[in-house]
């Protein structure tokens, strides 16, 4: 029986949606949860394959903004909602479904894709490169102390009601947007996920809490967090479970997790989703008892080489002509040479010899400034042509901040 790829109808998005959802163990969501994914869903930018009247893969892409090396806001598809049935695995469902999306993405001019996975081994083979990590925390504030840097003291906290404070909160999100590549512009209507706190989801802990942080009348920070109440033999032993903590400085920054720190009748703090080089590793007493995990986030796909490689900055004067492999998106393979500095960049076909030789996927990781082309060559997967090559461009390429991934999508 043949399937059919074709853009999702806004009549067809429960039928479509129930499909995600059986794929990820059928387990329903709130229905504030699926409210909100269902007014988000751009159904011309998804795709279902369907076998008849059956719909049995499912993918998706939201119209992101994302910041890039030098601080520019490149559009980028947040690819998501990814499934196929598992009656009809190994049938080149997903293969089909990701060859209509790149296709789609290229002729409307879109330079990246991008995608959180739930397995990092399914993506690479389509192009995709880990291309930012996150840090998963689970510290032992009974015993970490945490030493703060000068002007913490002048930041004045208070609680507020969640949604009393989202545009305040919001402001202080999008001062931080440039600064650090992999983040994304909120869009409207991605502020509400913030704020989602079903009931079913908090197993045995707090609504959500929110605290906001304050220098001479403005708001320069906040954080949203859950607080899992537990006692044990000895007495209190709660957990609280950080959402959000983001601020403007780094005094405001150390005032919030200090606050975190010390809530009351809790000995432990458990946060996920961290920046790798995020400050407050520095500032507690002892980084064992913290329970660091580093795990993948943010996949990237440059669905147009020489438009991607333009659009960001360099930390070095860079000339280097890669030699690309992409058999998914063939319109990319050959030589490209990038000339470019902290000022501006330039991506343009030749066919000089070439310096590096990689694959597109190589290019993904490193593309955002996290992923060394240099660790990359040592792995055998960067092959160096010219010497001194892969270690100027690893150079050129590499972020002053880590690139961090604000949010799941």
């Amino acid at each position: 029986m043949t399937t059919d790829v074709r853009v999702l109808r806004q009549s067809e998005w429960n039928t479509w949606y129930e499909t995600l959802i059986r794929a990820f163990s059928g387990v329903q969501e709130a229905a504030e949860e699926r409210e909100l994914w269902d007014a988000l869903t751009e159904c011309d930018r998804s795709l279902g394959v369907w076998e008849e009247e059956r719909c049995v893969g499912t993918a998706g892409a939201f119209s992101f903004r994302m910041t890039v090396p030098g601080g520019a806001s490149v559009p980028a598809a947040g690819v998501t909602m990814v499934s196929v049935a598992a009656t009809h695995r190994r049938r080149g469902v997903l293969t089909a479904m990701m060859r209509r999306q790149l296709d789609d993405l290229h002729a409307g001019g879109e330079p990246l894709a991008v995608l959180t996975a739930s397995e990092p081994d399914i993506y690479g083979r389509f192009g995709y490169g880990i291309g930012t990590l996150q840090i998963r925390a689970e510290i032992d504030t009974g015993r970490v102390r945490l030493s703060v840097p000068p002007g913490t003291d002048d930041v004045r906290l208070r609680y507020e009601a969640p949604a009393d404070v989202l545009d305040a909160c919001e402001a202080v999100y999008a001062r931080l947007v440039p600064a650090r590549p992999g983040m994304l512009a909120r869009q409207p209507g991605w502020e509400r996920l913030g704020l989602l706190d079903p009931e079913s989801d908090r197993d045995g802990a707090s609504p959500l809490q929110c605290v906001v942080a304050e220098r001479d009348g403005e708001v320069v920070g906040y954080t949203r967090f859950r607080v899992k109440p537990a006692w044990g033999p000895s007495g209190h032993d709660g957990t609280v479970l950080v959402q959000d903590v983001e601020g403007l400085d780094p005094a405001a920054r150390a005032a919030l997790w200090r606050f975190l720190f010390g809530i009351d009748l809790t000995t432990g703090l458990h946060t996920r989703g961290r920046p790798v080089d995020e400050e407050w590793q520095h500032m507690v007493s002892d980084i064992r008892r913290c329970g660091l995990r580093v795990k993948d986030s943010l996949h990237v796909r440059l669905v147009d080489v020489g438009a991607a490689l333009e659009v960001r900055t360099y930390q070095a004067p860079v000339d280097v002509v890669f030699e690309v492999e992409d058999a998914f998106c063939p319109w990319n393979e050959g030589r490209w040479r990038l000339t470019g500095d902290a000022k501006g960049a330039s991506c343009v076909r030749t066919e000089d010899t070439a310096d590096l030789a990689l694959s597109v996927r190589e290019l993904g990781a490193a593309y955002l400034g996290g992923v060394s082309l240099v660790s990359l060559g040592a792995a055998g997967r960067v092959r160096e042509l010219r010497q001194g090559a892969l270690a100027e461009a690893s150079v050129a390429f590499s972020s002053a901040v880590a690139p961090w991934l604000p949010h799941g999508f």
